[in-house]
This record gives C-alpha cells, structure tokens and sequence, in this order.
C-alpha cells in the first residue's frame, strides 16, 4: 500500500511541475557515450556568437520555436523534401526570421566526428541555446541543461502556425498558449525576457503598433516610424533591434523596457494588463538577479516539453533530414 502512494506521489509530482526528470532527461547525460558534446557545442556556438550576436539571440529563439511545436525535437530543423514541401522552418513564425541554422549544422558535425550516431540535434539546440544565452549575459546566466532527447520525424508548416503565440496577442491569450505547454503565467514573463536580445521585423508590429493609438513610447515610435515603413512587404521589411538601449546583452533591461513602454509587441505590453504580470515585471526590473536566476529555471522546464523517447523518435545523422531519407 505504501509503494502504491508513493508511485502516485511521484506521478501528481510529474503532472504538477513538469520536471525534466519525469521525462527522462538527466544533466550530464552523455558523460558516458560522448563525455565531451557540450564542450564542443560550446566551442561551436563561441565562435558564431563572437561574430553575430544576433545568432545567439536566434538559437535562444530556435528553442522557444521548437518546443513549442511538436516538443522540443528539432523538428524545426528539417528542411522540405518531396514528401514534405511545407516543414515548420517554412512557416511565417520562422521563415525568415528564425536565424542559427548553421551554427547548429556546425555543432553537429563537430560532434558527429566525436561520437558518430550518439547526440540527437534536439538535444544540441537545447545546448547550444543554452551557450547562447551564457554568452550572451557575459557568462551570467549558467543553465544546467538535461539531455536525453530524441528527434522527431514530423514538421508541419501549420502546426507551427497554430502552436507558436503571434507578437499582437493579448495577455490572456499568452496565458492560454503557454498553459497549454504545461507553463504558467510566470514562466511566460519570464521567457519574453529574451526579447531583450535580437531583432525583428517591421512587419511583426507596424499594424498593431504605429499604424494605430497605442501605448508605445513616443519618442520610439518616433524612431520606429523613420526606419520602418507603413506598409512593410517581403521585398521591403527591414529590421530593428528590440532592446534598443543593451541590443547585444541578454539582461533584465527588456522589463525596464516594458515599463517604460519602450517595447515593440503587443504580447511585451500586454505584461502591463493585470496586477500579477505587472508585479512580475516590476520584480524582475529591480530586483538584481531575479529574472537571470528564473530564467535558467523556466528554459530547462521549457526544454521538457513533448519529449520523444523509445519509438517515438530518433537521432538524426543529419540535423536537416530524417534518417530514411
């Protein structure tokens, strides 16, 4: 009888927090099979981000937009086949916006050279995202990623659609979107934090921010108007940094920002739309360290999402194609 309730204890305690463990990742994973993969994702991602920190800021965001799309699988990876004309990569959410896809390629076969057949492309850009955001923050933020991921077989050009929160919803919405991936309202402010890293583009807010009344600083939108223009066309949709006043620090300026409504989206302002949110904002701009410490926390809870394990999934020899092709 004892036994019984404690295996019900540990299955309410999965169900409750999401823990990597019930999913069966483990920090150090590979220390036996390929005991130097994120030494040498490491070294990979070093050297794009020392070039372009916007790459960093992409392979953050490659994370984000591959677990929430049929979990975290890299299933963002793969590029269309005859089979597949229309994978997720291809969809308006990342296509052409999402940046890293050759620094994972190069991570990749630097490991494969190591240990062929050994580390799935899930897993090393849960690594190299990880790097990324270590860099990033000036060696600040240190994640304690697990590893054990598969990688999935199936990319849907809608599903990513459909999966990933657009930058106009409202703070309902986000709460909906990130609930429905086992994250609560505050790992959803806290990951909008690396809105603090990056660029968009201008199609990603003029509509909803600068064609019409809102809430946006004036002397930005201001800005934001010289640089981008009314009507933004693939032809013509340049891009602009999101945080303006630390553009290459992954810090805590984004909730600054915020309050301060110096922010590009809809979804960064919504934050402001209920006491909750806006206490969390409030706490992460001033409280030293607190955004850094919760963001570690809310990236390895993220990073559990929808795990492929047994024959749900492989590990590709190729990031960009399934095995069979």
């Amino acid at each position: 009888m004892a036994s019984a309730s404690l295996k019900l204890s540990i299955a309410v305690t999965c169900a409750l927090l999401l823990s990597s463990a019930c999913h069966g990742l483990e920090v150090g994973y590979y220390k036996k099979s390929c005991p130097r993969v994120e030494a040498i994702v490491r070294d990979e991602v070093k050297k794009f981000v020392y070039k372009n920190a916007g790459i960093g800021a992409g392979l953050i965001r490659m994370f984000f937009h591959d677990c929430f799309v049929e979990g975290c699988d890299a299933s963002v990876l793969l590029d269309p086949t005859p089979a597949n004309p229309q994978p997720e990569k291809l969809s308006p959410p990342n296509f052409p916006s999402l940046r890293g896809f050759e620094a994972i390629d190069a991570a990749k076969d630097a490991v494969e050279k190591a240990c062929p057949g050994v580390v799935s492309c899930a897993d090393i850009i849960a690594f190299a995202s990880r790097d990324a955001a270590y860099f990033l923050s000036r060696m600040t933020v240190k994640i304690n990623m697990p590893a054990g991921r598969l990688d999935g077989r199936i990319s849907n050009f809608t599903k990513a659609l459909s999966n990933l929160p657009p930058p106009f919803f409202n703070i309902t919405q986000l709460i909906v979107s990130f609930a429905s991936k086992g994250l609560d309202t505050e790992d959803m402010v806290v990951l909008s934090g690396a809105h603090t890293i990056g660029i968009s583009h201008c199609s990603s807010f003029v509509s909803d921010r600068l064609a019409v009344p809102s809430d946006i600083n004036a002397a930005l939108a201001s800005s934001l108007r010289r640089q981008c223009p009314a009507n933004p066309t693939p032809a013509n949709d340049p891009r602009v940094h999101q945080d303006v006043v630390t553009p290459n620090a992954l810090d805590n300026q984004y909730y600054k920002n915020v309050l301060a409504h110096k922010v590009l989206f809809t979804s960064d302002a919504a934050l402001l739309t209920t006491p909750a949110t806006t206490q969390m904002v409030l706490d992460n701009a001033n409280i030293r360290g607190l955004w850094e410490d919760k963001f570690k926390k809310a990236m390895v809870k993220m990073g559990a999402i929808g795990v492929k394990n047994g024959f749900q999934g492989e590990i590709r020899r190729n990031c960009r194609v399934v095995n069979r092709y």
